[in-house]
Formats: C-alpha cells, sequence, structure tokens
C-alpha cells in the first residue's frame, strides 16, 4: 500500500517520519529472521536426516505466522552439487528487496542527507537480489554474501542489515516519539496536550465498532504554529486524513477513492459544524491504481477551546465509519436501493452502532438465510426485501440487524447465535407487516383526492375560469393513472405471490371508484363551458349532496383500512369492533347514494327539460358519482373478506 505517497500528497510528509521508522524496525526483524532460516536451510540441506527447526514462534513474532510458504521453506530445501535450491527462493528475495527499501526509507526520503553511503549500498543490493531471483538457487558465494557477517571479507546483505538499524536507533532517538492514549506522538507543546486527548477520546469511543479491521492509527507532531493530526483510516493508499489545528481552527483534509463514502463522511462533519470545500477529482502517480480520487477541505472556527475539542472529539469519532463503508454499502444494496443503502449506514452511524459487525456476522448471507429459513410462501428465489416488506419496513429491518449485530458480537456472543436472532426478527416482522395495507392506503387516497376535489368543483363552479378549469381535470387524470399503477403493481406482485391476489381483487374494485371518480370530474367540467355555462342551482345542490355523501365513504374507508392494518387474530377486539363499524357505515353509504341519485333525476328533469344537453351531462353526472358508490360497496366487502381471512374467521 502507498498510504505514505497520498500522505505527502496532501502536503504533510513530516508526519510519515514516526510511521516510517516503525515500519523499518519491524522490516529489520523480519530480514534477521530471514537470514537465520537460510542459514538453518542451508543445514538442514547439508544433513537432511536430521529434523528440521520449527520456525512457528518466529514467525509469528514477526507477524509471519499466516506465510505458509515460508513453514515450509527449511524443510523443502536441498542440495544440487554445492547449490542451495529453496522452491521457495522467488518469494524469499521478494520480500527480502521489499524490507530492504523499507528499512531505508526513513534515511532515503526522511529529508535527511547525510546517508549517502548508506542509500548506494542498498541500491547496490537490491540490484544483486534481482539478479539471484534468476538463478536456479544459492551457490556457496551467493549464500555467504547474503548471509556473513565478517567485515574483514567485505560487505554483504547482513552487514548492510546491521549498518541500518543502528542508525534507525539514532534517528528514532532523535525525534522523541512518546505515547499519548494511543496515539504515536513527537516534538508537541504542553498546550497541545489537551486537544490530542481529545481526538483520542473521540477516536476510542467509536474504535470498538471496526473488531478486528486495520486502521485508525494515529501520528501526531508540530509543525510551526501548526499541531498536525494523521490518522491512518485503513489500508488503501488513497484513503487519507490529515488535520490542521492553529488559533482554536481545525482544518482538515480527506481523501477517498469513493465518492459516495466521501460524501457520507463530508454529511458526517456537516453535522458536527465543519464547512467543506470540495475539489474536482484528482490523479497522482503511483496512487490508486493511477485512477481519480476525490480530495476535499473541511473548516471549523472554534470560539473557544471546549468548542475546539468537541470538534476534534467529533471527527475522531466517525472515522470508524467509513471503513469498509463501500462493501457494506454494496451489501445492502441486495435488498433494498442505493439511497435507502446509504440512508441506513447513515442512520448506524449516527447511533454509533456501525456496520463492521454485520459485516463479520455474515452481511447479506445473514439476510438471506433468514429471509429462507422464515417463510418460504413470502419469499421466493430472487425476490428482493424491498419488494415484499415496502422500502420504510425492510429498510427498518436491515437497521435493526446492524444494531443487533453489533450489540451481540461486542458481547462476545456467538455468530450463530446472532443468525438465530436475525430469523426471530424477520418472523415477527413477516407477522406485523402492513405493506399490503400501505398500497391500499395509498390507492384510497388518490380516490379521496378525486372525490375531494369534485366536491369542491360543484361548490366553485363559477369562479373557475375556462384554463383553471382544464388544469383540474388533467390534476384529476394524473391522479387516476397514479390509482391506476398501483393495480398494475399489485397484479405484478400477485404474479410472484398468492398472497397478494385478496390485494388485487380489492383493488380492482377501488380502482372502479376511482375511475368513476374521474369520469364524473371530467362530465362536470364539460357543463361549465358552452352551451350550459354551469349548471342551475338545484340540480348542482342535489349533486353536491350526492358527491358529499360519496366523500364521506371514502374518508370512512381509509379509516377502515388503517384500523384493518392493525387487526389480527391476536388483536384488540375494540379494534376489530371499530373495524366492522366504520365499514358498515361505509356500505350503507351506497344505500344513501342511490337515494340521492333518484332525487337528483327528478331536479335534473325539472330543471333542464328544455336543454337535450343540459340534461344528457347532468344525468350522466349523478349517474357516475352513483357508479362509484357501487365500487365503495364493492371493495368494503372485499375488504371485509380480507380482514376476516387475516383474522381466522370466516368471511
Amino acid at each position: 500500500m502507498l498510504k505514505e505517497k497520498a500522505v505527502a500528497s496532501l502536503g504533510q510528509s513530516s508526519l510519515l517520519m514516526p510511521a516510517w521508522v516503525k515500519a523499518a524496525l519491524l522490516a529489520n526483524d523480519r530480514l534477521k529472521l530471514y537470514l537465520s532460516m537460510i542459514q538453518s536451510a542451508a543445514q538442514h540441506a547439508a544433513s537432511p536426516d536430521n529434523p528440521a527447526a520449527d520456525w512457528g514462534r518466529e514467525l509469528a513474532q514477526c507477524g509471519l505466522h499466516g506465510a505458509a510458504w515460508l513453514q515450509e521453506l527449511v524443510k523443502t530445501a536441498y542440495l544440487d552439487d554445492r547449490t542451495l535450491v529453496i522452491p521457495q527462493l522467488e518469494q524469499l528475495l521478494g520480500a527480502m528487496a521489499s524490507d530492504l527499501s523499507l528499512m531505508a526509507r526513513p534515511l532515503a526520503e526522511g529529508g535527511r542527507e547525510h546517508h549517502p553511503q548508506l542509500i548506494a549500498r542498498r541500491d547496490i543490493w537490491l540490484q544483486k537480489i534481482h539478479v539471484m531471483e534468476d538463478e536456479e538457487g544459492l551457490g556457496p558465494q551467493a549464500l555467504a554474501d547474503l548471509t556473513r557477517g565478517d567485515r574483514k571479507h567485505g560487505d554483504s546483505f547482513h552487514i548492510l542489515v546491521m549498518d541500518l538499524h543502528k542508525q534507525l536507533n539514532a534517528t528514532a532517538s532523535e525525534i522523541a516519539t512518546e505515547d499519548i492514549d494511543g496515539a504515536h506522538v513527537w516534538q508537541i507543546d504542553e498546550t497541545d496536550r489537551p486537544l490530542i486527548k481529545a481526538f483520542m477520546r473521540g477516536l476510542h469511543r467509536t474504535a470498538p465498532l471496526k473488531f478486528s479491521h486495520p486502521g485508525l492509527d494515529t501520528a501526531v507532531t508540530r509543525n510551526g504554529s501548526q499541531l498536525l493530526i494523521q490518522n491512518d483510516i485503513g489500508t488503501n493508499d488513497v484513503h487519507v486524513l490529515v488535520i490542521e489545528v492553529e488559533q482554536r481552527t481545525i482544518n482538515l483534509t480527506y481523501s477517498d477513492l469513493h465518492a459516495g463514502r466521501f460524501e457520507f463522511f463530508r454529511q458526517m462533519l456537516e453535522v458536527a459544524g465543519f464547512e467543506w470545500t470540495v475539489y474536482d477529482p484528482v490523479t497522482s502517480d503511483g496512487l490508486n491504481a493511477g485512477k481519480p480520487y476525490q480530495v476535499g477541505k473541511a473548516h471549523l472556527k472554534a470560539d473557544d477551546d471546549e468548542i475546539l475539542m468537541d470538534g476534534l472529539e467529533a471527527v475522531a469519532s466517525r472515522i470508524v465509519f467509513v471503513i469498509d463503508w463501500n462493501r457494506a454499502r454494496k451489501r445492502l444494496q441486495n435488498f433494498v436501493k442505493k439511497p435507502q443503502a446509504q440512508a441506513i449506514l447513515r442512520r448506524a452511524a449516527e447511533e454509533e452502532l456501525g456496520h463492521m459487525a454485520w459485516l463479520l456476522a455474515g452481511g447479506e448471507r445473514l439476510v438471506f438465510n433468514a429471509m429462507q429459513a422464515v417463510d418460504s410462501e413470502a419469499f421466493r428465489v430472487g425476490d428482493r426485501l424491498d419488494d415484499i416488506l415496502g422500502e420504510a419496513s425492510a429498510s427498518d429491518f436491515l437497521l435493526e440487524i446492524l444494531r443487533m449485530s453489533s450489540i451481540m458480537l461486542r458481547q462476545q456472543q456467538p455468530v450463530a447465535l446472532v443468525a438465530d436472532e436475525a430469523q426471530m426478527l424477520l418472523a415477527r416482522v413477516l407477522r406485523q407487516r402492513t405493506f399490503e395495507f400501505d398500497l391500499l392506503a395509498e390507492h384510497a387516497a388518490y380516490c379521496h383526492a378525486i372525490a375531494q376535489a369534485l366536491c369542491e368543483a360543484l361548490e366553485n363552479a363559477t369562479a373557475v375560469d375556462e384554463n383553471q378549469n382544464a388544469s383540474l381535470v388533467l390534476r384529476a387524470k394524473t391522479w387516476e393513472r397514479q390509482a391506476d399503477h398501483l393495480l398494475i403493481d399489485a397484479r405484478q406482485r400477485a404474479e410472484r405471490q398468492s398472497r397478494w391476489r385478496p390485494v388485487v381483487e380489492l383493488l380492482e374494485k377501488a380502482d372502479d371508484v376511482a375511475d368513476a371518480l374521474e369520469e364524473a370530474f371530467f362530465i362536470h367540467s364539460m357543463t361549465l363551458g358552452e352551451p350550459l355555462q354551469g349548471l342551475p342551482a338545484p340540480v348542482t345542490e342535489v349533486l353536491r349532496h350526492l358527491a358529499d355523501t360519496t366523500l364521506a365513504a371514502i374518508q370512512d374507508q381509509v379509516k377502515a383500512i388503517e384500523i384493518a392494518r392493525q387487526v389480527s387474530e391476536y388483536g384488540d377486539a375494540v379494534d376489530s369492533d371499530l373495524f366492522l363499524q366504520t365499514l358498515w357505515r361505509m356500505l350503507r353509504a351506497e344505500r344513501l347514494c342511490d337515494e340521492l341519485s333518484r332525487q337528483a333525476r327528478k331536479s335534473i328533469v325539472i330543471s333542464l327539460h328544455a336543454s337535450p344537453a343540459g340534461l344528457l351531462l347532468a344525468s350522466d353526472l349523478a349517474t357516475t358519482i352513483e357508479k362509484a358508490s357501487d365500487g365503495l360497496l364493492a371493495a368494503g366487502y372485499a375488504l371485509r373478506k380480507m380482514v376476516l381471512t387475516k383474522t381466522g374467521m370466516t368471511a
């Protein structure tokens, strides 16, 4: 990884020296181990009957216990004449060249120009290693050149490593590194300590949410009047955060290869009071495989030291939530759309739950297994969670899964228990699901909107001009089409899930209501133009009464749907009684509309017998409104059947 190049590209290379020295010292330990293993391999090859030494403990101490090829290096070596053949030689020499470069880096790139001989020797040995990689094995001279420690025979790889180590120790003492609450700190003022402690307080508050994922190492130093803080967010080379604190002002530079994650971090800091300047994506040689990445700067001006420390704590507490953010977002998109996935991660950060626990517990597999285990009728292959539960319920369920995973894994509960809890949670959600009723309620809302608009049109007929009339007709048509789309949606769901068939049956009847109301609105608009210029007041009055009664019935339908949402076989009897009372009131409205329709016809004949056009349009208007009430009657009975089936009773 090229994290150091990213930090340097952000203009703060002085932060790198402690990390470089630390990495160089670790590389020294590995190189000495490699040289010892080469000598052991030579001894084992010379005496293959003797058991090979076990290097497991030494490898573990150097962080190399996972390198299987090193475990086999000594055991598999053999002699071909006088040449030591090591099957893993190419890997070994590559690792040695890499660690030699790491050892020399603080001396070669740290701004010190007084080690030219060491750097020249490094370059010579890198070239020699490159040549050795093309050989069949290590001959006696090559073996001696690598491992001997006697200077009277000239330079060797081993001697160079010793000389570099000596100079590294001197460099480490020069920078006088100390530790403040886990931060690697050097050359600071005494007044900086509270600021560093505030930053680390925020970091430690949320750091457990990353679990075993690498990252969050913090380096702090002073550069003149500026306190510099750099946090190693993760393992990506351009994912870097550098903070400058000067005169109660925090200036933050952040780079990220994912635009979505950059925006996520930006929004979190805006909540904490930071103002952002975001630049066009940039490209740097050797970073992010040459691909562009996002860079921005955030600024916070504090009025006092307390606000300054709160700002540092807030920044530090948010860092953990961008680790593996993009991976979590992609996995959540198996179940909800991208905006919902990002909203879930935002909520998880706000509640300081994080997403790493969910990923560790299985991520999308945790949810897929729960879907498969809970209800094979509700979920079939290819079904999305938001299609079955609806966007809101699916998002709530996924957020609860993230919460559960975070809490249980921090309590060191087994992953299998998290999976069991996920299945139980989904089972509860399915028992309580009301997505079907969401769709029914939305359709009823469109019917209500059209009916209310019709009542208002009958009430204010003389106050509407031609352009307003056309606009109102178009609006009613738009509502009717949107109601149609809900029916189409339900039909598509019913093709995959049989439980949606009763919903389709109900919506088909309810859609007749929307169609009739929209048609009535259009007919009424025709009565306002030539030659009628409106209907007589007695006709308008009785038609308005008919429309008002239909509107009241639709209002009862809306109430009945909301009550039905809560009714279940375990529900409160009061809810069941209220549902039936509301439903029967809605159904009785149809009889009243029949009577009002007859009254309307009488009034129409009396008032418009001399106007064939008026007689025709007014009669059609009354008939169409009555047709809407007939549709409500059919929809009401379908709703009754659906609820009685839901509660386990006979319809």
